[in-house]
């Protein structure tokens, strides 16, 4: 993800993909072996960092800090699809999606995940949802989940891409409740997309503007009911290019889902 990059930190065939996870808590420098991800992963097990949300020891999420996420909530997709948001970005969500994020603590992606999850059991079934019905007596999501693309440099730092790793926790949660969901990374970024902090809606537009790709072995079949996910929806920029993109592949996007609501107001 690049347009909605968290706002306060500066820059440092079809698939059905799973990754495992592991927990990390400290910052380190970095080598061409721990970007393999095998110096990472065996530190992760070594050095845990306690609560994400709160730094209290023990695990990586506490249950003091679920219990104040917030509801979820349905944002203006603002020309792009519906969106629904786990929580409002601020807190200790806010926290924890930063440690997640540019801090190296893969243990949190499956909390992160499994928040995802909770809102489109507890959001997505009601009549009010605004997209095309659900199948199933429960209510269903659409059978493919593809994760808004982040810069190639970005995702080095990261260790990989944070987005497309939450997707695959995602898709194995919704597994487990039931739900056929495949991870299909058929986006992608062009070279020249900027570090979109400090943009405003219009600017982060443009960074955006022709540097968003399809990748064709990644996409699901045509006419195939997909949701983007994202970790932050700020102006909504990436969503309307990562739909415009899809439809342009005869995808259709027909909502988003992202942790955290940064949207002004």
């Amino acid at each position: 993800m690049v347009a909605e990059r968290d706002p306060t930190v500066g820059a440092a065939g079809h698939a059905r993909a799973m990754t495992t996870t592991s927990r990390s808590g400290r910052a380190r420098p970095r080598s061409r072996l721990q970007a393999g991800g095998l110096v990472p992963a065996l530190l992760d097990l070594l050095l845990p960092g306690g609560c994400a949300g709160c730094a209290a020891p023990g695990p990586g999420w506490c249950p003091a800090c679920a219990a104040c996420t917030g509801p979820p909530r349905w944002v203006s997709g603002r020309g792009g699809p519906p969106v629904l948001a786990a929580g409002r970005y601020g807190g200790p969500l806010r926290r924890a999606l930063i440690a997640y994020k540019e801090r190296g603590r893969r243990d949190l992606a499956p909390v992160l995940a499994g928040m995802l999850a909770a809102a489109i059991g507890t959001s997505m079934p009601p009549a009010t949802w605004p997209g095309p019905s659900w199948t199933g007596a429960r209510g269903r999501p659409p059978g493919w989940l593809v994760p808004a693309p982040s810069r190639a440099g970005a995702a080095r730092e990261r260790g990989g891409d944070h987005v497309r790793r939450l997707c695959e926790h995602l898709a194995a949660a919704l597994a487990r409740a039931g739900a056929e969901v495949a991870v299909a990374p058929g986006l992608a970024l062009t070279g020249g997309v900027a570090d979109s902090v400090g943009l405003d809606a219009a600017q982060r537009a443009a960074n955006l503007a022709g540097r968003l790709r399809t990748v064709t072995s990644g996409l699901p079949p045509p006419g195939a009911r997909v949701m983007l996910v994202d970790d932050v929806i700020t102006t909504g920029a990436t969503l309307r290019a990562c739909r415009h993109s899809l439809e342009a592949s005869d995808v259709v996007p027909v909502a988003a889902l992202v942790l955290c609501d940064a949207t002004a107001g």
